[in-house]
């Protein structure tokens, strides 16, 4: 028979929890995957054939027998097609170079500079959408411009364009296009007279064998009608009739 343990049990102390195990730390995103060689080749390749290309360079000369002036121009190519610059001028019989013009054109932005004038005129269109277009051109010497705004209907052939001088001269004008011909309606401001609302227009359409046209511009209407005959007779005819007054001109062009 077992004898009892002559020690007692000592209760006070504590016991020990095992220390909880540290979480485990956090997964590291892997590093994102670099681009395909071929790809980084194929974007470094055209920006160095851009900046390295050679652009290609085109001069014209046309000679004036009555002034006796030559007119030259140069243009070349950059950025591959991406926009193009010209340079006009004109050489005398004195040899002096006179008119230069310089011209930076791209498709959202085209830059004319007159040296002898030392002034550029700046332009820049652009879509905001399919059917809203935006043109704004800035003279830089004359410190004035002028913004458009064309929007295009869904019937083909309509649209409406507002545009505005800057700074700011009176309302702006506005022109209402359809397939037939277009309506502008533009303030005026003339001496001595308040500013009033003018109206032109311009009216086309296609009479038997021939296209008859109507202007009205400054409250005078003049009428068109230009017709062609079988060959080897063309006649082509205009009629102007202002208003209150009635004037009629033929024309005749003969092909043999």
């Amino acid at each position: 028979m077992l004898e009892p343990s002559s020690q007692k049990p000592n209760f006070l102390i504590p016991q020990v929890s095992p220390t909880p195990a540290a979480p485990p730390p956090p997964m590291a995103q892997p590093p994102p995957s670099p681009p395909p060689p071929s790809l980084v080749r194929t974007y470094s390749g055209k920006l160095l054939s851009l900046l390295s290309e050679r652009p290609s360079l085109r001069a014209t000369s046309e000679f004036d027998s009555d002034s006796r002036v030559f007119f030259h121009k140069v243009s070349c190519k950059l950025f591959d097609n991406l926009a193009s610059l010209k340079l006009s001028f004109i050489n005398d019989s004195k040899r002096e170079i006179s008119e230069p013009q310089l011209m930076l054109t791209s498709k959202y932005l085209s830059i004319h500079y007159d040296p002898d004038e030392q002034n550029a005129l700046i332009r820049t269109s652009f879509d905001v959408g399919p059917m809203l277009n935006f043109n704004v051109a800035h003279d830089l010497k004359a410190q004035q411009g002028e913004v458009s705004m064309y929007a295009s209907l869904p019937s083909p052939g309509f649209g409406v364009q507002v545009s505005s001088s800057f700074p700011y001269s009176g309302l702006p004008r506005a022109t209402i296009r359809f397939p037939m011909g277009e309506v502008t309606l533009e303030e005026r401001e003339e001496a001595d007279v308040l500013r009033t609302l003018s109206v032109k227009g311009i009216l086309r359409g296609q009479i038997l064998n021939g296209v008859c046209s109507a202007h009205y511009v400054d409250e005078e209407l003049k009428l068109r009608y230009i017709y062609k005959v079988v060959i080897p007779h063309c006649y082509k005819s205009s009629a102007s009739v202002p208003v209150y007054v009635q004037n009629f001109e033929f024309v005749g062009v003969f092909f043999y």
